[in-house]
């Protein structure tokens, strides 16, 4: 054999076709090809040009993906086939019903990033590095709903990963802090792959294959370890705890667009993952499963929010409050998987679509709660509620639209949040019972338990953006910076708008969405959620029902009288300035006088000490030497995370021990480095013997 033959058959050649019964290859293929002009456009283009040229290439990105995903949730068929001359079955990008949903899911995000990403960036988020990795960033999260098989979703997997880590590192030369989370990033990142690769081998040495499409049954060994390697896997890229630390390193860190298509849309890949194994590679695993999945989504729920409701850091406020809403996601999709296993297909059924609900109205709210974040930066220079404040006059449409969407963070009615919550209550209070008998002792107790979990997570995510937009927003502001606020270009206005209607459309039309979304997991979408009157929504299986417009009706009719009754109350009593008595009977409040993040978040702090583990420092200055005399007080608190302080930490130290005492080992002698050539080779030739 010659050495270009020898060259030939080693060089893997790589064909891409169209399948003959094709609908979502058109699609798929914009999408690369757009992502390619981009990188080209990124690489090429003039610095004064390249943002928008750039960001204009990416939303064309995402409204292809946009529509491909549609295109799929509603039937469509085919794909991109990619045959490579290796012992392996083809790649195969072909989204199903499911894997359009997530596809639509993380383009409708890309296209609010896009939008605003091209007024938004400057300095090195606008870098020729930045802007390579955006569309990267952006293709890689398409394409992993889109796989058909193990080798095809952890190629776009890794995709995804280097064009986030590419981008929340385009600062690191000026901040240290993003240095070391893209660290944590990237270790945490590895360590999900790592799992989740682990997870295919172990199906693909049970199965004999690594395509999707044809799940073989595997046998209860196996398959509880690939569970549980999934598991941590997934939950790892969903922010579950304990393996959620990377996420108030970088979130906080990343440029605010980046934070937004992290958080609203790049974990629902886990979230994705979970279901692609728990529906499709595994459908029929046993009750402990939903069990396992109930626990480490309730906890991910309520350590999340707890955290949130006491940071006065805007950003690792919306951090922490990503992993509650996944937590709550993770329960659904346990409870699902609970109820099926005891033949409570209506309620799991109700459970699942619940999930799906969530993760979509998560991916609106959260996208312009981050990006609305990212206005305040822009306009303020800070993140820190307690230097915030008078920001709804200064800057209208963000407030709005930052308002709309806590709104659905805390789930009130109306919004895309409070939909998705209520049919999880509902699955949940029916799920415990069928037909008047009750279905499970696990059953019955995990479902009061579940229930238990959502009201005090609603509870602290309420108390948590009332605190977030009420001191942000309504308070008097608190630093120069936030008195000169200005609002953000109009771009950035545009995409705050349009995440703020997102968020209200989920939640005035939830029926439609709603079967949509039955459609991507049920056999029998109409018996498990069905679309009535304008928008309502019911649920025949359980017999519950919510009609939106009649909450807004009735809203209306108790408002309306209200409202009137203040605007004749303001018009008799005209406003008329007075000295507060506390302010001496000299001046008025002045916005130190005003409640803080800090201060609002005070009595949880004290209430969940054993689980948050603050740490308090009081320094008191005297004035001159006087023992009784005081100048100056000041108080500082922190909260940590634990599951890095006391999990972490320890494990990290004990590497490093290791890693210095080894070093010794290695002191440069050439006399020791051939024993240790000796010794090896001895251990070798015992270990061939035996």
């Amino acid at each position: 054999m010659t050495g270009m033959e020898a060259g030939l058959l080693l060089q893997t050649e790589i064909e891409a076709r169209l399948i003959p019964q094709t609908g979502l290859e058109a699609g798929l293929l914009l999408q690369l090809g757009f992502g390619a002009l981009a990188v080209l456009t990124a690489l090429t283009a003039a610095p004064f040009l390249r943002s928008r040229a750039v960001g204009i290439l990416c939303t064309l990105i995402a409204v292809t993906g946009f529509l491909t995903g549609l295109a799929a949730m509603l039937g469509g068929t085919g794909g991109l086939r990619i045959s490579i001359a290796l012992p392996m079955d083809p790649l195969l990008l072909a989204p199903d019903r499911l894997g359009g949903l997530f596809m639509l899911i993380v383009s409708g995000v890309g296209i609010l990033v896009s939008l605003y990403s091209m007024s938004s960036t400057h300095g090195p988020d606008a870098s020729r590095t930045a802007w390579v990795a955006m569309p990267v960033f952006l293709v890689g999260m398409q394409l992993v709903p889109a796989a058909t098989d193990s080798v095809s979703f952890l190629l776009a997997l890794e995709i995804m990963t280097l064009g986030s880590t590419v981008l929340l590192l385009a600062d690191h030369a000026s901040r240290a802090t993003v240095a070391s989370a893209g660290i944590w990033y990237s270790a945490m990142s590895q360590l999900s792959f790592f799992f989740i690769l682990a997870g295919f081998a172990v199906l693909a040495a049970a199965s004999g294959g690594t395509s999707f499409s044809n799940p073989q049954a595997i046998e209860p060994g196996p398959a509880n370890v690939a569970f549980v390697l999934f598991l941590l896997g997934f939950g790892g890229k969903a922010e579950l705890v304990p393996l959620h630390v990377w996420v108030p390193r970088v979130l906080p860190e990343a440029p605010s667009h980046v934070s937004a298509a992290m958080s609203g849309a790049m974990v629902k890949i886990g979230v994705y993952g979970g279901l692609l194994v728990c529906i499709r590679l595994l459908p029929d695993g046993p009750a402990w499963w939903g069990i396992a999945i109930m626990v480490v989504g309730g906890a991910s729920a309520l350590y999340g929010i707890l955290q949130a409701s006491v940071s006065s850091d805007l950003k690792v406020l919306l951090a922490y409050s990503t992993t509650e809403n996944m937590g709550l996601v993770f329960l659904g999709l346990g409870a699902s998987l609970l109820l099926r296993g005891y033949d409570a297909t209506a309620a799991a059924d109700a459970a699942l679509v619940a999930a799906l609900l969530l993760a979509v109205s998560h991916a609106a709210f959260k996208s312009t709660l981050f990006l609305g974040a990212g206005a305040i930066i822009h306009a303020t220079g800070e993140r820190n509620l307690d230097r915030l404040g008078g920001l709804g006059a200064r800057m209208p449409v963000t407030a709005a639209a930052f308002g709309v969407a806590s709104l659905g963070a805390a789930a009130i009615p109306i919004t895309s949040g409070f939909v998705a919550e209520w049919m999880l209550l509902q699955s949940l209070i029916h799920g415990g019972r069928l037909n008047g008998a009750v279905v499970s002792v696990t059953a019955s107790v995990a479902m009061p338990l579940a229930v238990a979990v959502i009201a005090l997570t609603a509870g602290l995510a309420l108390l948590t953006f009332v605190k977030a937009y009420g001191i942000a927003f309504l308070a008097r502001p608190r630093s120069a910076e936030a008195a000169k606020a200005r609002e953000v270009p109009p771009l950035m206005q545009l995409s705050l708008a349009l995440g703020a209607l997102f968020v209200l459309a989920l939640g005035l039309l939830p029926g439609p969405i709603a079967a949509l979304v039955a459609h991507t997991v049920s056999s029998n979408p109409s018996a498990a959620v069905q679309s009535i009157g304008l928008g309502g929504v019911s649920l025949p299986g359980i017999g519950a029902v919510l009609d939106p417009i009649m909450l807004v009706v009735l809203s209306a009719l108790v408002a309306i009288p209200v409202i009137v009754s203040i605007i004749v109350s303001a018009r008799r009593h005209p406003h008329r300035t007075v000295d507060l008595p506390w302010g001496g009977g000299g001046s008025r409040a002045r916005p130190r006088m005003q409640y803080t993040a800090t201060s609002y978040a005070e009595p949880l702090v004290r209430v969940f000490d054993d689980v948050l583990k603050p740490s308090r420092d009081v320094q008191v200055t005297h004035v001159a030497e006087s023992r009784y005399l005081v100048e100056r007080v000041r108080v500082e608190q922190r909260v940590s995370d634990v599951f890095e302080t006391r999990l972490y930490r320890p494990v990290l130290n004990l590497f490093q021990r290791y890693g210095i005492v080894v070093r010794h080992v290695a002191n440069g002698s050439i006399h020791r480095y051939l024993s240790y050539s000796f010794v090896a080779l001895l251990i070798v030739l015992i270990v061939v013997s035996l």
